[in-house]
């Protein structure tokens, strides 16, 4: 299952405000889905069909994973969830 497209309208990274990458589970490559912020290149679990948007359950990742993600994005089409 996926977010509600509603819910993506509106999420942004609680940090920078910015908007965020949606990889759903399975398209990621891994078990869940995972937003991801490109400004502070935080990646934040979805669980349950639940965005998990606490700072101290996000993964910073290095800049070389950051890039490979947006790479993966720009590879699938995913746009982020909107546009500032």
């Amino acid at each position: 299952m996926s977010l509600d497209a509603r819910l993506l309208e509106i999420l942004a990274c609680p940090v920078e405000k910015g908007p965020l990458y949606y990889f759903e589970s399975g398209v990621s490559g891994g078990d869940g889905g995972f937003l991801f912020c490109p400004a502070c290149r935080r990646r934040y679990e979805v669980r349950d069909d639940i965005p998990v948007m606490l700072l101290d359950e996000a993964t910073t990742l290095s800049e070389a994973e950051a890039d490979a993600v947006l790479a993966r994005a720009t590879e699938l089409g995913l746009q982020p969830t909107f546009t500032p």
